[in-house]
């Protein structure tokens, strides 16, 4: 079937129609189940474990348990993805995940939660989500990256078995399915605690697919292309810098599956959003307010091209492959998120309006 599209359609638009469609998925099931990792770093800092704990542990293990599950059954091979493949950096993943999980906190959301309110008609997250294209651009090729270049060349790490974090410690697909049912059991068990009712449940496992969709997709493509297709699923930073920049420098697009993310998730939270009637314009409250929203999203462009990837790039596609640099960004992420919380937000600087911990975006 895939050869029969590619005929008709050619590799480039086929592409990118996949990567519309499952950034449609991610974007209509994130936004109704509230998927957002600072929310849920927020609650697991603060010692609550409520509903945003358990939609981003069910969001996560879906992707770990059905991208696995496809390797198990040899529907998927995941070793030429750059996560595992090619040369990665331990100090860029440390680092950079510290600094993603700081920002993602000022800013009140990470890079696809601030995708997804954008499409709600919240101009904070529209805003944010804009610096941080920008600035991830400007670490990837512009006037960042010869620092990002220096932090991240402090300790490299080899492609192959020495980035897969099971195949360090002797384990394999088994291990691996074994280790994202565990995670699956956390997360449903944080489900019934908190008493989160099963449209939610369904929404946040329907999120995690969408990474496995991602996979699943580029890997038949590559196997049914005559072209190299790269072997990728869901991630925000680069699709938000390259479709930045395209859209400034360049009359012509050249289609794929990064270009389809950011406006299907665009598109699908929207659809979502206008379905459940809650679309609705926000904006800045005080000058106060903006500038840390501006920071967060400095700190988090800079620290996902640093890492590797952001929340979702990193934190759930990058270790539903068991990338060691990922796990190191997401644990990173989650540090940091811990700490910026403690000293903006339960500590002196916090503001009035920022009061309630359980808000899952901007």
């Amino acid at each position: 079937m895939l050869t029969t599209l590619i005929d008709l359609l050619g590799e480039d638009r086929l592409s990118w129609l996949g990567g519309l469609l499952v950034g449609g998925l991610f974007g209509f099931f994130a936004q109704r189940s509230r998927f957002c990792l600072r929310a849920a770093a927020v609650e697991f800092s603060r010692g609550e474990g409520g509903p945003r704990l358990a939609v981003w542990l069910l969001t996560f293990a879906a992707a770990l348990v059905g991208t696995q599950a496809l390797v198990a059954i040899g529907w998927l091979d995941v070793s030429e993805a750059r996560q595992l493949a090619q040369q990665g950096s331990i100090s860029g993943a440390l680092v950079g995940g510290v600094m993603f999980g700081c920002g993602m906190i000022l800013a009140r959301g990470c890079a696809s939660r601030l995708l997804v309110l954008s499409a709600n008609g919240n101009l904070r997250a529209l805003l944010s989500g804009l610096v941080f294209a920008v600035t991830a651009q400007a670490s990837y090729r512009g006037l960042l990256s010869p620092v990002r270049e220096w932090v991240a060349d402090l300790w490299l790490v080899d492609g192959g078995p020495s980035r897969d974090i099971m195949a360090v410690f002797g384990g394999g697909t088994p291990e691996k399915l074994a280790f994202g049912g565990l995670w699956l059991i956390v997360g449903l068990a944080f489900a019934f605690r908190s008493q989160l009712p099963r449209r939610l449940i369904l929404a946040a496992l329907a999120t995690g697919v969408a990474v496995v969709a991602g996979w699943f997709f580029t890997y038949q493509l590559a196997q049914a292309s005559f072209a190299p297709v790269t072997l990728k699923s869901l991630t925000f930073s680069g699709p938000s810098a390259e479709l930045l920049m395209l859209v400034l420098n360049s009359a012509q697009l050249r289609l794929g599956f990064d270009l389809g993310i950011i406006p299907g998730v665009f598109l699908g939270s929207f659809a979502a959003a206008a379905s459940a009637n809650e679309l609705k314009l926000e904006g800045f409250s005080d000058g106060l307010g903006m500038r840390r929203y501006l920071l967060g999203a400095l700190l988090m462009g800079f620290g996902a091209m640093l890492a590797g990837g952001c929340a979702v790039g990193a934190g759930v596609t990058g270790a539903s492959v068991f990338a060691l640099t990922a796990w190191l960004v997401l644990g990173g992420m989650w540090l940091g998120a811990g700490l910026t919380d403690l000293l903006f937000d339960r500590g002196g600087m916090r503001q009035p309006q920022q009061a309630s911990s359980a808000t899952p975006g901007v």
